[in-house]
């Protein structure tokens, strides 16, 4: 369960608090640029995936940047085609953040079950494994990048 505290946390100014969600931010932005003005798409423009390289298989990461680079030019099939698990897992993560960024601008400290946590990751896990396995078997292509 998750607990609030409703008390602000008084040893930080809310510039300082903030600072770790509004970095994330800014990083994740410049990479999106960057990615958008070189495009993945070509070859050579960017490094191997070692796992395809050493197996011949797609991991769960396989065609990210490929996404990323198509959804910065406004094109959600093709991003969708790259990578379903990324883009299909975008409104999550911007939710978790805009719940963190909240939370740091109010000066909330959230108490939570470390179960709870353990329990999303092997969730995350196994859909993450599951789309491993299932984007490599014959008949699936259209899953792969």
């Amino acid at each position: 369960m998750t607990a609030l505290s409703t008390h602000p946390v008084q040893a930080q100014a809310r510039r300082t608090r903030v600072t770790p969600p509004v970095v994330l931010a800014g990083s994740v932005l410049g990479a999106s640029v960057l990615l958008h003005f070189r495009d993945p798409h070509e070859g050579g423009s960017y490094l191997f995936c070692p796992w395809l390289v050493l197996t011949g298989t797609y991991c769960p990461g396989c065609g990210g940047l490929r996404a990323v680079n198509d959804l910065s030019r406004g094109e959600l099939a093709s991003a969708l085609s790259s990578n379903v698990l990324f883009v299909g897992s975008i409104p999550l993560l911007l939710w978790l953040w805009a719940r963190w960024f909240t939370d740091r601008w109010r000066g909330v400290r959230r108490v939570v079950d470390n179960r709870r946590g353990v329990v999303w990751a092997c969730v995350f896990g196994g859909v993450a494994l599951t789309f491993w396995v299932v984007r490599n078997l014959p008949g699936l292509e259209w899953l792969a990048p």
